[in-house]
Formats: structure tokens, sequence, C-alpha cells
């Protein structure tokens, strides 16, 4: 098991994958049998592929995650899962907050919040996502959104908690587009700012999520305040992601 400090890959899948992308799955585990990574690694599959995934990846160092979670334990929601619904298929991690929630669904930051607290609840690890519109880059309010969204989406039932922040600019998801290191370490300098005032000197990995790929992910990860990656497309293929996990050492 990597130590705390160690840097976290999460692979997002969002709504790709079926049976045959287990293959991949399988593919990185055995790698990382062969050739232990020095960072700590998870998968965040479509809800239909978690149980699977878990018991494929039983015993390996990869761990399994979730996309999301309903904030209540259950109820006439037709169409959601709970965080303890999603612990019971195997899932240990959960993403909340992505900006496709936050666009697509008006996810709002107490939204995101009582999500948190559902996901503590289960005992899933919640990775919790903020990041700013390239409207609001181009008006200099980046840092103030993000700094609002810290605030606003962690609640302070964390305090003592495992979890994470994942740092993705609306902008670079999906566009190929990627801030200057200079650009993310000063979010990321905001975001640790945030989280001291709010949990104290507690370690908390902050990710960059936003284009991620094998040629960046080594200037990124070793960017001052970067504790990851969460990472989109280049995480269906192990040939892809496989790379980014090792620029993690």
């Amino acid at each position: 098991m990597p130590e705390s400090s160690s840097k976290l890959i999460v692979g997002n899948w969002k709504m790709n994958g079926l049976a045959g992308g287990l293959e991949e799955a399988g593919a990185l585990a055995e790698a990382l049998e062969a050739q232990p990574a020095r960072a700590r690694v998870a998968l965040c599959p479509p809800a239909t592929l978690i149980a699977p995934l878990a018991r494929l990846l039983e015993g390996t160092a990869v761990e399994v995650g979730a996309q999301d979670c309903h904030p209540l334990a259950g109820g006439a929601f037709t169409g959601d899962l709970s965080a303890e619904m999603l612990h019971a298929a195997g899932a240990r991690l959960v993403i909340l907050g992505h900006s496709e929630r936050r666009a697509g669904h008006q996810e709002t930051d107490a939204d995101v919040a009582a999500k948190v607290e559902a996901a503590l609840r289960a005992g899933v690890e919640p990775i919790v996502c903020v990041g700013e519109s390239l409207e609001q880059r181009k008006a200099g309010r980046a840092l103030g959104v993000v700094r609002a969204q810290v605030r606003g989406s962690l609640p302070a039932a964390l305090k003592g908690r495992a979890f994470s922040v994942a740092y993705e600019p609306i902008w670079a998801i999906g566009t190929g587009l990627t801030p200057t290191v200079e650009e993310i370490e000063a979010v990321h300098a905001e975001i640790r700012h945030a989280l001291a005032a709010a949990f104290g000197e507690a370690f908390v990995p902050i990710l960059y999520g936003g284009s991620v790929k094998p040629e960046n992910a080594a200037a990124i990860l070793h960017a001052a305040e970067v504790g990851g990656a969460l990472v989109g497309g280049a995480s269906l293929k192990c040939a892809d992601f496989l790379p980014i996990v090792r620029a993690a050492g």
C-alpha cells in the first residue's frame, strides 16, 4: 500500500465502457503487479461496471470508485444510486461535483456537500471537483471561483477523514487545452490555503484534471501542490493510462 503522501491517480471513465473494457483494467492491474507503482491508483467506471470491476481487481493495486451518488441512503428516486449501494457494489471512492454534473444536472455547492456527507456516511472516500469556466478565467475570477467552490462543497464533517480535491478547469476538460504549470500551481496553492483554513494541516491530495495525457503528465504531476491526477479519456486504455501512473513516481 502506497504511503499517505503518494500521489493519487484516478481514471474517470465517464459514460464509456461495456464488459469488454474490463480487459484494459485487467491489463493495468497485471502491469502494476509486475512493476508496482509509487502512486495510489483507482478506476471509476460507469455504475454498471463497478461490481464486475471490483471482483476483477480484488487483491490488486487498483482500487474501484464511482462517479456520483445520491445524498440519501434510499427512497423513491428512480435511476439514482445511494453511496451505500455503491459501497455494496465494491466502490471505495466516489467522484463528486464534477463540472459535467454541476452544469448538466445543475448541481450546486450545497448539493455537492450533501453528497460528500452521504459518501462519508457510507464509508466511501470523496473526490470533490472544483474548477472555473473559460469566461471566469478570462475575467480574472478563477481563484475566487475555485475558493468559493472549495468552501461551499466541503462540509465540516470531512475534518479528520480521508478525501481529496480535484481541480478541473472546465475549459480544459476534453478539449486538449491545458493550463500552464504556473497557472495550475497558482490555483492549487489557493486550494491548499482554503483547505488549511478549514481543516488544518492534514494531508489532503489536490489532484489536477483536464486533458491529462502521457505527454504532459510528468510536468503536471511534479508541479507544486499537485498531489495526483483525475484522468478522463486517457484512462480508458492501459497503454495510455499506465504511463501517467508511472509519471507520478
